[in-house]
């Protein structure tokens, strides 16, 4: 079993603090994603695990041994990089076999790992190549392969689809999770993709600024995100989010220049506004759980702004008033720019968070 506990970590650049106070718990076997926006502090969570950088304080603890201190070459860990580091005048047999000449494996076992290895990632007809005669999924796979091959009893990647095309990024992330539930090691995995965390990950981690804002399944972050900027974060097109003050205990009113007060007394409305500490609110909905209907009344007045077909739906960009959001439409709808009507979210689907903390209250 090999199970990871990162306890207060804490690191900071010139005085500049990239990790804040940071408490994660990786299960065995588990794939974890650290996700969010360049910055936020969730490659260098990953160096400090890989023992690449020091951490100023706090705890890493890899099956109950903390991990602090112990050279890199000894954390028995493996990391794929976002370049790959591939050696350009090694062959990708020996790139592959490099770390077992390290640790003085004999040839034998060496030439039947890298076999092996070989064999799984689908790669053993290039073995004879150099990595500037590969394809950019090809070094992906030869860098994996040098990690694998140690059987390492941790494995961490950094963003290591984003060299790749939008095809092979995904058939890659396919090969990723197969490989991963088929070697059961657990896995630690850094992106700034929502979708790549949402279709890989069996718990996501979101950071924001070294801070860890919100740590739970796909689902969970996805439909019940804590505060705004996870709302925003997951998901693509991002949550719509507007302004609104508390009018009364159980009413919201939108506050968007320019569109006259829309009150909201929706159940969700209702239950968030006893939570908001102020009298500012702020109202989100996914473009996915809203519908926009010409000539509607009795939702959110919105216009079309751009339409937006793309093949598997339409996309909206409507504007309300001196704001603008977003709708998904199902394929085959259309509406000019100019299209007057109303915004309709689907029950159960408003989210509400407090205006001045930004945390969610419903």
């Amino acid at each position: 079993m090999v199970k990871v506990a990162l306890e207060s970590l804490e690191k900071s650049f010139g005085g500049h603090k990239v990790i804040d106070n940071l408490n994660l718990s990786v299960e065995d076997k588990e794939f974890l994603t650290l996700l969010g926006p360049s910055g936020c502090g969730k490659t260098t969570t990953l160096r400090c695990i890989a023992g690449l950088e020091d951490v100023d304080s706090g705890k890493i603890v890899v099956d109950d041994r903390v991990i602090n201190g112990v050279p890199s070459k000894d954390r028995d860990i493996a990391m794929v990089f976002q370049n790959y580091a591939l050696y350009p005048f090694m062959s990708v047999r020996d790139n592959i076999s490099f770390p077992l000449k390290l640790h003085k494996v004999p040839k034998d076992k060496m030439e039947r790992k890298v076999k092996e290895v070989a064999e799984l990632l689908r790669i053993s007809t290039l073995l004879a190549r150099k990595p500037k005669q590969l394809s950019g999924g090809e070094q992906q796979r030869v860098a994996l392969g040098r990690a694998l091959v140690r059987d390492p009893k941790l494995f961490l990647m950094d963003e290591p689809f984003s060299n790749l095309d939008a095809k092979l990024r995904v058939e890659t992330r396919s090969e990723i999770k197969r490989l991963q539930r088929e070697l059961g090691i657990t896995t630690i995995f850094v992106t700034h993709d929502q979708s790549e965390a949402m279709a890989l990950a069996d718990r996501i981690a979101v950071m924001d600024k070294g801070v860890l804002q919100q740590f739970g399944g796909p689902s969970e972050v996805y439909d019940t995100p804590s505060n705004v900027m996870v709302a925003q974060f997951m998901g693509s097109p991002a949550m719509n989010v507007m302004d609104g003050e508390l009018s009364r205990p159980d009413r919201v009113t939108l506050k968007v220049p320019g569109l006259s007060g829309v009150v909201l007394e929706r159940d969700e409305v209702a239950r968030g506004a006893k939570s908001i500490k102020g009298d500012g609110a702020r109202v989100g909905f996914r473009p996915e759980d809203a519908k926009f209907v010409p000539g509607g009344s009795g939702g959110i007045p919105a216009e079309v702004y751009v339409e937006e077909p793309l093949g598997t739906h339409v996309l909206l960009t409507l504007t309300l008033g001196g704001a603008s959001a977003k709708v998904v439409m199902p394929a085959g709808f259309r509406a000019a720019p100019g299209t007057k009507g109303t915004i309709e979210v689907a029950a159960g689907k408003l989210h509400v968070f407090d205006a001045g903390s930004t945390l969610r209250v419903a």
